[in-house]
């Protein structure tokens, strides 16, 4: 009988290399739509997906041969994985593949905003050479709040560790994980005490508009405001807000509410706009955890979470 995986995204060749040895035939459908799985699925073994479709009871249903679906990263909020477990479908992720590539980018929008790299690059292009406006912050005994400890939350505050700051980390479901330069904390601390705060959640009704405007009104120190988790966690509008009233000090996001650009409203456009006029903000297109060492490591982890390398 065929022994099919359908892979849904772009995927390291090791990934397709590893289950073809393995007796697999694979069939590669980056833009495949939800109603063309919904139609092929019931041929499919092995699953490999990413955040661009739910996986939800209906096309579960029609899954008769389904054995195990992989994410590639993390986050597992678009899988029903309660109802695929109770069919007997393995569901697994791959977080640790990349936690190290969006820590490094977390760290790269945090120095670039403290040190006005971009911004002052741009004046530059304006042939404006400004030094005494563009004086960097240092991080060395500043307070960096991490809310959110599991794999990306834990590989930022790793790399943090060389630069003498304080790490206040919260997580609702995790404890005793101080040591060194990380203190466990409350959300109210981290609120109070943080001139960085650095969101690692996945998305839940739970954490949905998380970073909201009570949440910003909250904060003390005017910190610095990073998101590379999921774009639905921040309210835009609370976040404009918080700019406009200089609630914090500047906002680095790899993520946004709505990433099809090209399905905006009018008021998007407004906001997107908005923000992307701001000397203290800096966008970037979901890419934190998309490096190439991250694009191999992920397939890699994935393989040996189902028994598969």
């Amino acid at each position: 009988m065929n022994r099919q995986v359908i892979i849904t995204a772009k995927a390291h060749k090791f990934l397709t290399e590893t289950l073809q040895h393995k007796g697999y035939s694979v069939l590669i459908s980056e833009k495949i739509t939800y109603e063309e799985l919904s139609s092929i699925i019931s041929q499919a073994e092995g699953l490999v997906v990413t955040t661009r479709m739910p996986i939800d009871k209906p096309m579960l249903d029609k899954a008769n041969r389904l054995k195990w679906i992989g994410r590639l990263g993390s986050g597992m909020e678009l899988i029903d994985v309660e109802y695929a477990e109770s069919k007997g479908i393995k569901c697994v992720s791959s977080p640790e593949g990349n936690r190290n590539a969006v820590a490094e980018h977390e760290l790269g929008l945090l120095l670039n905003l403290t040190n006005k790299i971009s911004s002052s690059f741009e004046e530059i292009k304006d042939k404006k050479w400004i030094r005494d406006a563009n004086r960097g912050t240092e991080l060395e005994g500043k307070t960096i709040g991490i809310i959110g400890f599991g794999n990306t939350g834990s590989a930022f505050a790793k790399l943090l560790g060389c630069f003498d700051v304080t790490v206040l980390a919260y997580d609702k479901y995790k404890f005793g994980f101080s040591k060194d330069h990380v203190k466990e904390a409350n959300f109210e601390q981290v609120c109070r005490y943080s001139d960085v705060i650095s969101f690692h959640v996945p998305l839940t009704q739970e954490t949905e508009h998380m970073a909201n405007e009570s949440f910003f009104n909250s904060l003390e120190r005017k910190p610095y405001f990073l998101s590379t988790c999921r774009g639905k966690v921040t309210d835009t509008a609370a976040l404009i807000s918080a700019l406009k009233n200089k609630k914090i000090a500047g906002a680095g996001l790899d993520v946004l509410e709505n990433e099809k650009l090209d399905t905006y409203s009018k008021e998007e456009n407004q906001r997107l706009n908005w923000l992307l006029a701001q000397a203290n903000v800096i966008l970037t297109p979901h890419i934190a955890g998309y490096s190439h060492e991250a694009f191999y490591k992920m397939s890699k982890v994935l393989l040996e979470k189902l028994g598969l390398k």
